[in-house]
């Protein structure tokens, strides 16, 4: 695998990490970056965001999922006026990227992202987009929906998403040296935009793997990563085994749960389920439970199939190495 990506068979990786058994296998970095260079997590910090709403949860800052988005910005209520199905959205549809906004930034349909870039406060842009649907009915993703859950953080707490994060995931798992993306009002952004080591990147993927255990202590609660993780929503004609153009795996679709995702990689010699943040440009953390195994891949393929192919290396060479041999 070394040698086709120094080779350039693959093109645009920049790093490849594999944490399995309780230790660190692989860990090799291309294209002049190394063990300390920051990447753009761009969406698979999504997946982050995720833990942090769980934490606040867990802390009972926030009651639970079934909470209505706008009980936290009573400042809003204009907004509820002109559209009152957004009365009933749930932090749960935010989560489930089945808001109901008018934005489907998925396949290009509407980027709303883009808007939301140019304006002066990306919380407040958010909160008052139009509806195009009834919230819980269709899965639309947009970048929009966390960076509401990051101002409905910040309300329920009383401090700064970057603060938040800071002393409640961050610090405690020793992952000191990141770089926030802010928008001019101080919002720290939490669908993406945000640097950090892939080496930190695993240790996500490592507190996910361990049932939100960090070194013998509790980081976020069992029940938030159960049902977190549970991806029950289909996403409508997609795999990424298939996108990968990789031939010896039998696609599979892949599903959504709160900003993960999930699909089974099933060849004739092996099937595993496959837990992921992912990030566009190719910037992924895989959990694989059965094999206690974490991969992390940072890429700068943007915009392009080919940050796929991270799913083509995964099957070819990655996990024939580690499958238990009968």
């Amino acid at each position: 695998m070394t040698t086709q990506i120094n080779q350039n068979v693959y093109t645009n990786i920049n790093s490849v990490l594999i944490w399995q058994g309780g230790q660190l296998r692989y860990e090799h970095y291309f294209n002049g970056f190394g063990r300390d260079s920051l990447h753009d997590t761009r969406s698979s910090f999504k997946s982050i965001t995720s833990l942090l709403m769980g934490i606040a949860i867990d802390q009972g800052l926030v009651r639970d999922v079934y909470q209505k988005v706008y009980s936290f910005f009573p400042e809003y209520q204009d907004s509820l006026q002109m559209d009152k199905r957004k009365k009933g959205m749930t932090i749960k549809n935010l989560l489930e990227m089945q808001s109901g906004y008018d934005c489907d930034e998925w396949d290009d349909v509407k980027d709303c992202e883009s808007e939301m870039i140019k304006s002066e406060d990306w919380v407040k842009f958010s909160l008052s987009l139009p509806m195009k649907n009834d919230p819980g009915k269709v899965w639309a993703y947009t970048s929009c929906n966390p960076m509401v859950i990051s101002g409905v953080i910040a309300k329920a707490s009383g401090v700064s998403i970057m603060d938040f994060a800071k002393k409640f995931l961050f610090d405690p798992l020793g992952i000191t040296g990141y770089t926030w993306t802010l928008d001019p009002a101080g919002h720290g952004m939490t669908a993406g935009s945000f640097y950090i080591r892939p080496l930190d990147m695993l240790k996500i993927g490592e507190l996910v793997l361990d049932k939100g255990v960090w070194n013998g202590k509790r980081i976020v609660s069992e029940k938030w990563l159960e049902e977190s993780t549970r991806t029950t929503i289909p996403i409508p004609d997609f795999s990424y085994v298939r996108f990968s153009r990789n031939t010896e795996a039998i696609p599979q679709p892949s599903f959504y749960g709160y900003y993960w995702y999930s699909e089974t990689v099933k060849t004739k010699k092996f099937q595993e389920d496959l837990l992921f943040a992912s990030g566009n440009g190719g910037q992924y953390i895989m959990i694989i439970k059965n094999l206690g195994m974490v991969i992390v891949f940072t890429q700068s393929n943007y915009n392009h199939w080919q940050a796929k192919r991270a799913f083509d290396l995964l099957i070819k060479y990655i996990l024939p190495a580690f499958e238990p041999k009968n």
